[in-house]
């Protein structure tokens, strides 16, 4: 049997990394391997012997990765903000 997904609620918004699809320099697909990096560097591999082994060669590609920051969290922050206060102007 298929397992099924449980829906989100109206405002429950699921948590993921926003990482760019592509190397905003050479136009290289990056994003697909982001998931792989950051498994490997929880584990302490070193960053280098990461890329090396994922094909980033351009250190431009590797800007990318190695540059990215999780600012999801604080955006998710001021929208759940703007969703409480939409809530309570609904209620009077």
């Amino acid at each position: 049997m298929h397992a099924r997904k449980r829906k989100r609620a109206i405002g429950e918004v699921k948590r993921q990394m926003i990482i760019p699809v592509r190397c905003f320099t050479c136009g290289k697909l990056i994003g697909d391997r982001w998931d792989e990096f950051a498994r490997r560097i929880r584990t302490g591999e070193n960053a280098s012997d990461i890329l090396d082994s994922l094909g980033i060669k351009r250190y431009c590609c590797r800007r990318m990765i190695l540059s990215n920051v999780e600012i999801i969290d604080e955006i998710l922050r001021f929208y759940e903000e703007a969703e409480k206060r939409r809530e309570a102007r609904n209620l009077y």
